[in-house]
């Protein structure tokens, strides 16, 4: 110990400093029941600095005092670990509590001994996860200096690794997230919300779009989604060239390539089919190098999204395309409906809203059954292409064997919609519209047609439908009859709540008929 205490370089104990930020200091914890060993190693790293940080000495005087503060702070880069405190094995039993209790397999675990005999050095270098073994008559100054040094630079590197796993963890929970996203706003406001998990700090910024075509000429990008401060921005439709991010981002654009700056951070993102995003943010601090490359993965990873999110709308506009044909199709023999199925349309995805909203939607619904549930609908009597005209277009009653052949319209368009869906993978608009088609006319009770189905063993959507269907149809003009007032419509549906219509259904129109009172559920056939 006197070799420590002879060095003429130290200066006095400053064991009582307070304030400090452990963020820029690499923070040390003595455990050991020797009041003058914590004094004397003070003394020693006084002024011992490593990569322009200090150090923050903390000090326990027995093994559970010791594992108490190693159980609340979690950025402690090493340990000089006495062996022999309030037991003999204090020292040993804390090492293994670190490791096995806390999992903290980052910190550097020096063990220091006076007692040699009590833990015979082989013997707890092979039984112990230590990283040095020393006595405390060997650690002169010199060569305390030299294991911290060396623990603090495997405990930096250590932290590096473990930085860009969970960095890498959470690129790639962001990005299986955002795939799920469906609306291109959505997944932008989602990009700048992962941004921030991923460097975990607060930031302030925007994320801008600017199409390939547009990019060398006069036009700003549009800000498509806003965090922090920055939220007053979604009001307008570009960027405006004042704004004192502007130029950066134009930069960006131009060069085609990220920034970084004391002022403002832009990440460029390239998609496969020429649209280019920039999501420009003030951070906290200077971003590292591994946060960076943490970023570029990410983004990487999200311009994947992107270019993934527009195959699916592609996909989408396809089916909604090859839906419209086909209702078209349908609706062209039967002139009387005009635009019925389209309000069909708005009013099923309406109603599917306000039920999730209420949180009454099936577990099994996900976020692909919202998607399309309103394009399907369109297809709900999609079999009508089937009936022979002197039925469908009979202005009168239909006789009892006219009244079979009309409701076989159903299962056609069943049919014909499941041969279809089965050649698109998973969820579609076909594979809805072939439950929908096929059980629209199907009572809650179980008294309706083609198979007299019951309660949930009906298709969700098909029970949607079969409410929306009859109040439009009740709601406007058709050759036999009148439209009736609204009011009698919807006391029809609900006299008949929990018989012909599943009662949530009932429920969730009725509520928003009167909520959001729409114009255009009447504004056609009165």
């Amino acid at each position: 110990m006197q070799d420590i205490i002879d060095n003429d370089n130290w200066l006095e104990d400053d064991s009582d400093a307070t304030d400090i930020n452990p963020s820029n200091y690499w923070r040390i914890l003595i455990i050991d029941d020797e009041p003058d060993i914590h004094a004397v190693t003070r003394l020693a790293l006084n002024k011992v600095t490593y990569k322009e940080r200090e150090l923050e000495i903390l000090s326990a005087y027995s093994g559970a005092e010791g594992f108490e503060i190693l159980s609340k702070e979690t950025d402690i880069a090493m340990v000089l670990l006495d062996v022999v405190m309030e037991t003999e094995d204090a020292g040993l039993a804390l090492v293994k509590d670190i490791r096995e209790t806390l999992k903290n397999d980052l910190i550097r675990i020096i063990l220091r001994t006076g007692q040699p005999g009590q833990a015979p050095e082989q013997r707890v270098i092979v039984d112990y996860d230590i990283n040095d073994y020393k006595l405390k008559t060997e650690l002169t100054s010199q060569k305390m200096f030299t294991t911290v040094i060396s623990s603090l630079r495997a405990y930096e590197g250590l932290k590096t690794i473990e930085t860009s796993r969970r960095g890498l963890d959470r690129i790639l929970e962001a990005a299986s997230n955002l795939y799920r996203v469906e609306s291109l706003k959505e997944l932008a406001s989602g990009v700048l919300t992962q941004i921030d998990g991923i460097l975990n700090f607060g930031t302030n910024g925007i994320l801008c779009l600017m199409d390939s075509d547009k990019e060398n000429g006069n036009s700003m990008p549009l800000v498509i989604a806003t965090s922090g401060e920055s939220t007053e921005l979604l009001t307008q439709k570009a960027l405006d060239e004042n704004h004192p991010w502007a130029a950066l981002i134009l930069n960006c654009f131009r060069e085609k390539k990220s920034i970084y700056s004391n002022e403002l951070d832009v990440l460029l993102i390239q998609t496969s089919h020429g649209r280019h995003f920039a999501i420009a943010f003030r951070s906290l601090r200077n971003l590292s190098e591994i946060e960076r490359s943490l970023l570029t993965v990410f983004c990487d990873r999200i311009a994947a999204a992107f270019d993934n999110l527009h195959m699916f709308d592609l996909l989408k506009t396809t089916q909604e395309a090859t839906v419209i044909v086909l209702a078209d199709l349908a609706e062209s023999r039967d002139a009387t409906t005009g635009g019925h199925v389209r309000r069909v349309c708005r009013l099923t995805e309406a109603i599917a809203t306000e039920l999730k909203n209420a949180h009454k939607l099936p577990p099994e619904i996900d976020a692909n059954f919202l998607a399309f549930v309103g394009i399907a609908s369109i297809l709900h009597d999609v079999g009508k292409v089937g009936i022979p005209d002197a039925v469908l277009l009979k202005p009168g009653k239909h006789t009892p064997e006219e009244r079979i052949v009309m409701e076989g319209h159903a299962l056609i368009g069943e049919t014909v919609l499941a041969r279809a869906a089965h050649m698109v993978e998973g969820v579609s608009s076909l594979s809805i519209g072939a439950q929908i088609a096929g059980c629209h006319h199907e009572h809650y009770d179980g008294n309706g047609y083609p198979r007299r189905l019951k309660g949930n063993d009906i298709p969700f959507a098909a029970r949607i439908v079969a409410v929306v269907d009859v109040f439009d149809a009740l709601l406007h003009a058709r050759p036999y009859k009148q439209p009736w007032p609204l009011k009698e419509v919807l006391t029809y549906l609900e006299e008949r709540s929990g018989k012909q219509f599943d009662p949530d259904i009932v429920w969730a129109i009725t509520h928003f008929v009167k909520t959001k009172n729409p114009d255009w559920i009447i504004a056609e056939g009165h």
